[in-house]
């Protein structure tokens, strides 16, 4: 087992962008990564624009070019101001207390409405309707412990840990902060660890350079090769995927080359075989598999509407 630490905040775009990444880790290696989610908190408070007026239109024009380069989902919604991280961070904690394990689906849902709708990260009521969406959560038991003592020490926990990456390698590399004071990791970071062995991956990093740090930690460890069709990939990730993370997840060695074409071509002809579905978001969609609860309740939904 090799331990997998993963810094990361909401409203970051590059810890956003290396989802398929992540995917990629989660087939390849499966229950050989236990992993840890710990919020960054990149900012308590709404960035202090001076004299200077918000340019919604300019923020979201900005992720066009993440759009382009890495794939993710990204609407171009102006939001009506900027926004503080740290009760969408705590939102994360709260889902790690009351349900161990469903921080990371909380954390995926957050980023996805973040980059995609008018989602503001410290709005409690919009963070709500994001995490309603998630099966299985209970999303006002999770708002309602944001401000819950155990909570708001848990979170400060994560940023006080977030902050201690000085004299690491991410530093060495140019990959860390001092936006707030201490030495904090950016997002997304990754710490690999076996038997008190740790190797770091700060800030962006491809998915060959997590590769390499497992692989160092653990020659022998198995690896689960892509599969032939997108099949496997729905059913397996049952919140669904996008179309870049379903590219990544097909690309096969050594070079690992992603075809979003061929993906997207794949996933569509799943939906009209009737075993996928799709839900839009930003340029892109959310792909389920036709069985998932996610997708039973979204067709339920289509239906009410109707």
């Amino acid at each position: 087992m090799i331990g997998a630490t993963h810094y990361n905040d909401p409203a970051c775009p590059w810890g956003y962008s290396v989802n398929p990444a992540l995917r990629v880790l989660e087939w390849r290696y499966r229950d050989q990564l236990a992993w840890r989610l710990v919020m960054i908190g990149l900012r308590e408070d709404p960035p202090d624009l001076g004299e200077r007026r918000y340019d919604g239109a300019g923020a979201a024009a900005r992720y066009a070019e993440f759009r382009r380069r890495y794939g993710m989902p990204f609407g171009t919604v102006v939001k009506t101001r900027p926004a503080a991280t740290g009760r969408g961070c705590r939102a994360v904690v709260a889902a790690r207390l009351l349900d161990p394990g469903s921080e990371r689906r909380v954390f995926r849902a957050l980023q996805l409405a973040n980059f995609t709708t008018p989602l503001l990260l410290d709005d409690d009521d919009m963070i709500g309707d994001a995490l309603r969406g998630v099966p299985g959560l209970d999303a006002d038991a999770t708002i309602d412990l944001l401000d819950d003592d155990a909570v708001v020490e848990a979170y400060e926990r994560d940023r006080q840990e977030a902050r201690c990456a000085a004299g690491t390698a991410a530093e060495s590399q140019g990959k860390t902060s001092t936006s707030d004071g201490p030495v904090r990791f950016t997002a997304p970071s990754l710490v690999f660890e076996r038997d008190g062995r740790e190797l770091v991956a700060g800030g962006w990093q491809t998915v060959e350079a997590y590769d390499v740090l497992i692989a160092n930690l653990d020659p022998g460890i198995g690896r689960t090769p892509p599969p032939e069709t997108v099949a496997p990939l729905l059913a397996y990730f049952e919140d669904g995927l996008t179309t870049a993370e379903v590219a990544a997840l097909l690309a096969r060695g050594p070079d690992y080359v992603t075809d979003l074409d061929a993906a997207e071509r794949a996933l569509v002809q799943s939906v009209a075989d009737g075993e996928a579905t799709r839900t839009p978001i930003g340029q892109d969609a959310l792909w389920r598999h036709a069985d998932s609860l996610a997708s039973r309740r979204a067709k339920a939904g289509s239906a009410a509407v109707a």
